[in-house]
């Protein structure tokens, strides 16, 4: 099990008593989030294969590629170990997760817990280890085009024995390229069975939704620490979102990133309580933005032929307008 119990500010920001009870999992919480998240999906995915030939396929193929995207909240949480309070069923349903999402579990639980840990080092930051961006670079990564890319390029990597990600223990190598090629042993299943069954539903209700509507769900993936000190303080170099309820539920509170990045083992459906503990109650809010206002002041950062290697790695040049 990782370790994600670990505290990354000082203990003294809110009370240990709160803190316990704020840890606490709970299986209702669990099932009333996951279960509500899969049946939308089911409800969007019956939906679009009924009305796929009529115009409102259209929009019920955008809902459904934005619940499928948002799977991936879900798996986050269900990493952490504080989705549901029985151990097993974090585990086995982040596997579904994972393999919806084509991320598998075990590998986002290594690069997590290192992303937790070393947060903004980028030497040893996993989800942070890329190059600097451009402008062009930073919209083939929010299109989703790069993400797809990179995620199935490590797939069939790890699937053919090469794992080379520094910050992946040696130890967990064997582990990583078997659970690799169930993934990729999985996919080919569901190709082989839907060419002979001669049926497009995998990509009509997965495949093609899920791609084409990455966009919407690289803003969450983005917006948590781009543009911030490179410094080892997560009140200063992880971002939260303002946005309103439908979004919070869809990325299962994620968007109270800097509570989350803070004490990591409160569940998701305590975040906000935590983030209303840690920061309104001490009156010291975290760096936070709107999707629309981060997307626009990114854009302005690299207008110019400016990239992210241009800006020093101990300032904050993606916020909001002063006057905002």
């Amino acid at each position: 099990m990782m370790a994600m119990n670990e505290v990354f500010v000082r203990r003294d920001v809110i009370d240990p008593n709160k803190l316990r009870e704020l840890c606490a999992p709970s299986n209702l919480a669990g099932f009333s989030q996951a279960s509500s998240h899969v049946g939308a999906i089911c409800v969007t995915g019956a939906s679009l294969w009924l009305l796929r030939s009529t115009i409102w396929a259209v929009p019920l193929f955008v809902v459904h590629g934005i619940l499928l995207n948002f799977l991936y909240a879900g798996q986050h949480e269900l990493s952490h170990w504080t989705v549901f309070r029985t151990a097993w069923l974090n585990e086995w349903l982040g596997r579904v997760f994972g393999f919806v999402v084509f991320y598998p579990r075990t590998f986002d639980q290594i690069q997590h817990i290192a992303h937790h840990r070393f947060t903004q080092n980028w030497a040893r930051d996993g989800e942070l280890n890329r190059e600097g961006f451009t402008r062009v670079s930073f919209l083939l990564w929010m299109s989703g085009v790069t993400y797809w890319y990179t995620r199935w390029l490590r797939i069939l990597r790890f699937s053919l024995g090469r794992v080379t990600e520094p910050y992946l223990p040696p130890s967990r190598h064997r582990e990583l390229i078997r659970e690799a090629r169930v993934h990729l042993a999985g996919y080919l299943c569901v190709a082989m069975l839907s060419i002979a069954l001669r049926s497009w539903a995998a990509v009509l209700l997965w495949l093609a939704p899920l791609l084409a509507l990455k966009a919407v769900h690289q803003l969450q993936n983005t917006i948590e620490h781009l543009g911030l000190p490179h410094q080892d303080n997560v009140l200063i170099n992880t971002r939260s979102t303002r946005t309103n309820p439908v979004m919070r539920w869809l990325a299962w509170q994620t968007q109270y990133h800097t509570a989350h990045h803070a004490f990591p083992g409160v569940p998701f459906h305590r975040l906000r309580q935590l983030h209303h503990e840690i920061f309104i109650k001490r009156g010291a809010p975290p760096p936070s933005m709107t999707y629309a206002g981060f997307f626009s002041a990114a854009l302005r950062a690299f207008s110019g032929g400016r990239q992210e290697r241009d800006y020093s790695d101990d300032s904050t040049w993606i916020a909001d307008p002063p006057h905002a």
